[in-house]
């Protein structure tokens, strides 16, 4: 059996999910979570062989708790996205997510993907993969992406500057730094334009 953990923050999707994927013979859903933070709880609790992300979650996002789940556990993950955009496929895999499709796939495709990500493969929708080969660069330094991370997750400045290590001064540099090559009119505006790029 293929021990399975699915989080995601709109409860219909995850219900239908869990329902959908349960009537496969050899996956059994272990967990649920509504969000990232309970995605990294519920895979260390289960210990599942799969993760199956939302992309998209309140505060940590897919990305982010896939990060902790595969630095934690030996499960697999692999995310689901409504909204897919290249930059977030990259992200994904460079913290070692070993699927990323769509969440327009057909439940039946979607468990023998499950199985096939099971069995050691890795699984790339195509259109999204040839979209990443395509997609501009992050114009953004390593710091830069940090602060906007931070802000997306709604930290006010000085929260960001502890959390970074850094100056409050040097924060506000890196961000207005951001907003410029972003074309940004505020921090918030420019980390939702990075989000939306799949960049953070």
């Amino acid at each position: 059996m293929i021990r399975l953990v699915i989080a995601d923050d709109e409860q219909l999707i995850r219900g239908a999910l869990a329902a959908l994927l349960a009537l496969e013979p050899d996956i059994d859903v272990v967990g649920e979570a509504q969000d990232g933070a309970g995605a990294v709880s519920a895979a260390l609790a289960h210990r599942p062989d799969i993760a199956l992300l939302d992309l998209e979650m309140p505060g940590m996002d897919g990305v982010d708790a896939a990060r902790e789940i595969i630095a934690q556990s030996d499960a697999v993950v692999v995310i689901v996205t409504r909204h897919a955009r290249p930059g977030a496929l990259r992200r994904a895999l460079s913290v070692g997510v070993r699927g990323f499709v769509p969440k327009s796939t057909p439940a039946g495709e979607l468990a023998d993907i499950i199985r096939r990500v099971a069995a050691g493969e890795r699984y790339v929708d195509a259109s999204l993969a040839a979209a990443a080969l395509t997609e501009d660069e992050s114009p953004l330094t390593p710091r830069e992406t940090d602060v906007l991370r931070l802000t997306d997750q709604g930290l006010p400045l000085k929260h960001i500057a502890r959390e970074l290590g850094l100056a409050s001064g040097t924060v506000r540099n890196h961000a207005s730094s951001a907003i410029i090559k972003l074309h940004a009119d505020s921090r918030q505006s420019a980390a939702r334009i990075a989000r939306e790029r799949g960049w953070i």
